[in-house]
């Protein structure tokens, strides 16, 4: 059992909260430390992302963290750094999420041994298809780096296929489109998870556009957790370097309705 799994069965006795943010915005130490604040409020898994001059599955609201990131200097170089640091400060286990051409370039075996070295424990990919991840896992599992697979409310007739190959969690979709904050969560997700649940134990988290403690509590009935960015991403947006404690606020509320 991968230590993103088992994570989900050590989230003292709530659901799973996964926090996100963009890697570099404002800084990468201000990054560590709403890392670190996120931990302290209970975050169980929290995800960095590699900010990407186009992140193709990203909102308004990640897309301009990413800007900012990159014209701050965040580099991948600096994330690697920044999970460094972090490893000297928490275990809480940590997710990547990239976009391909990234890891490409860097070369899939070096990339993820410089993961396995760091304490990286998952990653995620949004442009990768399903059928297309066989040469990135060859060099992610025996790094034990989980790559962890997306399911979308369109996936219905591959679920049990993913669900079968999934590492770590499966991160379910609530929403077609891109990443965002959403008054409301249209998609019937329970039957979802419903299929997930019979076709794999993995645990599955439901992120895109959840933002509040109601929506998380009504998620958290029938998902293993839930996972939040953009609230996360538009509180550093607005609060800029002294974000900590309303992060830390935010993820608080956020955790303690995850029953």
């Amino acid at each position: 059992m991968s230590k993103l799994h088992e994570a989900f069965q050590k989230a003292r006795g709530h659901k799973a909260f996964i926090g996100f943010i963009s890697g570099g915005d404002p800084s990468l130490e201000k990054s560590r430390d709403f890392v670190l604040e996120m931990v302290r409020a209970g975050a169980d898994i929290v995800e960095i992302g590699i900010p990407f001059s186009d992140p193709i599955a990203e909102g308004p609201v990640i897309q301009a963290a990413n800007l900012r990131a990159l014209k701050a200097g965040s580099t991948l170089e600096g994330i690697f750094r920044l999970v460094e640091e972090l490893r000297r400060q928490t275990q809480v286990p940590l997710v990547l999420l990239t976009y391909l051409n990234p890891v490409f370039q860097y070369g899939y075996e070096r990339f993820f041994k410089r993961c396995q070295a760091l304490g990286v424990d998952g990653i995620i990919i949004p442009d990768l298809p399903f059928e297309e991840q066989q040469e990135v896992r060859t060099a992610a599992d025996p790094a034990g780096v989980d790559l962890i697979s997306l399911i979308a409310p369109t996936s219905a007739e591959r679920i049990q296929e993913i669900a079968a190959e999934a590492r770590g969690f499966l991160y379910v979709v609530s929403s077609l489109g891109v990443t965002g904050m959403r008054g409301k969560i249209e998609t019937d997700l329970a039957p979802l998870i419903g299929a997930v649940r019979q076709a794999s134990a993995i645990p599955a988290a439901v992120g895109f556009g959840i933002n509040t403690p109601e929506q998380a509590a009504a998620i958290g009935k029938f998902a293993d957790g839930v996972i939040v960015g953009s609230a996360i991403v538009k509180i550093i947006e607005e609060h800029g370097a002294d974000a900590g404690r309303h992060i830390y606020q935010y993820v608080q509320r956020m955790k303690d309705a995850l029953i």
